[in-house]
């Protein structure tokens, strides 16, 4: 159907409409962010991760309306992966820790320290390389079944490695939402009849309620700036190896440094921020703890 669609360049409205449905994942994810660390934290301290804590936090409202935003980010960065590269798409989802981080700040008084400010601005002109490089175009038209080995397999293994490996859950997640931003790329654009039919639309689904799951465990267990950015650099890492190696994703001219350059600020800033989250935050209300 698009043999030679990655090589077609989208017009100008086509690239606006990508850029701003990327910009407004970027708003949702970061507020989904806040509100599922919040409810994640207050969960009862009970035996069980991973899909038991999901169980649990299905009743809280504000774990519920945190799941609505990050479902609002994907579709939105999922409308977006038609015509823009996975290293500018995942690049930008991953800056919406820092964004929580804003948001955190001023709804919530979070206290942020000089470090963290410097870090949200390196992770912003990152971000703002990444989009000067991306020449956008359509995914290249994977086959089928060795696409379905290989991302099924890395899901597949997530989540009992996650019970083995509990300290690693958050690369976990990050492992599970590469798969789903590479099946996305690959079906994104695609008539609704065939995307519903798709199998890589059902993996898809699968590998993100994996990475909830791994999500969720993180939130409880350890400082939620850390696990997100732990979870973001490695989808950064891995989708954004994949679209170029195999995707067909395209670098302007001349500008192969800036996407270099680029990933490694907003990669290296999540992971600085994460590791320079202040272990006393409280991730709750400002007017008092629950």
């Amino acid at each position: 159907m698009r043999a030679d669609a990655c090589f077609a360049e989208p017009n100008g409205e086509s690239r606006l409409s990508g850029h701003l449905a990327l910009a407004v994942s970027t708003v949702l994810y970061g507020l989904g962010i806040v509100a599922q660390t919040v409810a994640a934290r207050r969960a009862d301290d009970r035996p069980g991760a991973g899909v038991g804590l999901l169980a649990r936090l299905a009743s809280d409202r504000l774990y519920l309306l945190g799941f609505a935003g990050q479902a609002g980010g994907f579709g939105f960065a999922f409308l977006s992966r038609e015509h823009l590269p996975l290293y500018l798409v995942q690049a930008g989802s991953s800056c919406a820790v820092g964004l929580a981080t804003v948001i955190g700040v001023v709804l919530l008084g979070w206290r942020i320290r000089r470090v963290e400010v410097a870090v949200l601005a390196v992770m912003a002109c990152g971000l703002l390389l990444l989009t000067g490089a991306a020449a956008p175009s359509s995914a290249r038209e994977l086959p089928l079944l060795p696409s379905l080995a290989v991302l099924g397999l890395l899901t597949l293994a997530v989540l009992p490695l996650a019970r083995a490996l509990k300290s690693a859950t958050p690369v976990l997640a990050g492992v599970a939402f590469a798969v789903v931003a590479v099946a996305a790329r690959t079906v994104a654009g695609k008539p609704l009849p065939e995307l519903v039919s798709h199998p890589l639309t059902w993996l898809m689904v699968i590998a993100a309620f994996a990475g909830q799951a791994c999500l969720a465990a993180s939130l409880q267990r350890g400082s939620a700036t850390s696990a997100v950015a732990s979870m973001d650099a490695t989808t950064v890492v891995i989708s954004s190896v994949a679209g170029l190696a195999v995707m067909g994703d395209r670098i302007a001219p001349g500008r192969e440094w800036w996407v270099v350059l680029g990933i490694l600020l907003v990669v290296g800033g999540v992971l600085v921020l994460g590791a320079t989250a202040a272990p006393a935050r409280r991730l709750v209300p400002a007017g008092g703890e629950r």
